[in-house]
């Protein structure tokens, strides 16, 4: 990232199933940033997500090829590094997850930020790279969990729409989107 940062719409996610950012992606910019902060769920071990509909289309299904990282480190001091395939897509039309095992702890929430590039073009596919935080639960043990989740929406139609939700209960939180010039 680069350059001077617009904010262009934020939402406030209380009791939300989802979020949807509907309007504001365009042409105006080459990269779309999208702050998250504190989302935090309703339920116990589950995934958030994000999908995006191309223009003039419906239902959040876009095609996905994605690769996701997971490091951590429990409280109890294990520690791990880890490709998580069963998080990737190839050619997938599964909501994209950006953080799974999350707490519902009040005092636990996801955090972070996702890049995606070039949405307007109708040339190329579009790129995206997500980088959160949350406390998670592995092994029974709360961890701080970083992912790292990189890929592209293989379609060169542009895409005008993205969706962020979990695939069960609700959430509170905000996510911000922001045009980069």
């Amino acid at each position: 990232m680069s350059g001077k940062l617009t904010l262009i719409s934020s939402a406030t996610a209380s009791g939300a199933s989802n979020v949807s950012f509907t309007s504001g992606i365009d042409s105006t910019y080459d990269e779309y940033l999208f702050f998250f902060v504190n989302l935090n769920p309703s339920v116990t071990l589950l995934e958030f997500g994000f999908q995006v509909n191309a223009s003039g289309q419906s239902g959040f299904n876009e095609t996905i090829t994605s690769t996701t990282w997971l490091a951590e480190h429990s409280e109890a001091d294990a520690t791990g590094l880890e490709y998580r395939t069963s998080e990737d897509q190839a050619n997938g039309t599964a909501y994209q997850p950006f953080q799974l095992n999350t707490s519902n702890d009040s005092d636990s929430g996801i955090s972070g930020s996702m890049s995606l590039f070039n949405p307007s073009s109708t040339t190329f596919v579009k790129h995206f790279y997500i980088n959160t935080n949350a406390m998670g639960i592995n092994a029974g043990n709360s961890s701080s969990c970083n992912y790292f989740v990189s890929g592209y929406i293989n379609t060169t139609s542009a895409i005008t729409e993205i969706d962020f939700k979990p695939p069960s209960g609700t959430f509170d939180g905000n996510i911000y989107m922001y045009g980069v010039s």
